[in-house]
């Protein structure tokens, strides 16, 4: 992508914001179901969105927690594809987690553990600072340029296009 003159559109950068989320929570719902599915007898969005979830005092509760922590993981690496420019990580990990503290707290109520923030704070700092990272390793790279165009007026190059038009007639 070129990056020129920046242009503020709002329906692009929503769209954004929806599509990591969804992303987000997809990834979330699939480690959710692989390290808490097979602990308990059903799941339900009380993982996802009630801070009684996040405890460290049992062991159900540290699959919740690593599986939060995974999908942040998970979650600087979809900004590298979807937001692609590492000054905007922060900007839009934040909105997330606040996105997602708004649902829990019309889901459970206020947050009152501390479990619950340190895992969120955590996970908010993972995925900016990750999602920086593989951007600006991305941002970074040198750009490819063809050795095809340069060698096209080579002697040898010039020989194998005369016979193969000969070889053609």
């Amino acid at each position: 992508m070129f990056y020129g003159t920046m242009v503020w559109d709002p329906w692009l950068i929503v769209s954004q914001i929806i599509c990591l989320q969804c992303l987000y929570y997809l990834t979330l719902g699939i480690l959710m179901s692989i390290l808490v599915g097979t602990r308990v007898s059903r799941m339900s969005l009380v993982y996802f969105f009630d801070y009684s979830t996040l405890t460290t005092s049992t062991v159900t509760g540290w699959c919740v927690i690593v599986a939060f922590l995974l999908s942040s993981l998970a979650g600087a690496g979809i900004m590298l594809h979807l937001v692609e420019r590492a000054k905007k990580c922060l900007d839009f990990s934040a909105t997330l987690y606040i996105i997602h503290f708004f649902i829990c707290l019309v889901y459970g109520g206020w947050p009152s553990s501390i479990t619950w923030w340190i895992v969120n704070g955590t996970c908010l700092g993972l995925m900016a600072l990750l999602g920086e990272w593989l951007c600006i390793k991305r941002e970074m790279r040198e750009i490819p340029i063809s050795r095809l165009r340069s060698s096209k007026f080579h002697a040898p190059f010039m020989i194998d296009k005369c016979l193969t038009f000969l070889l053609m007639i």
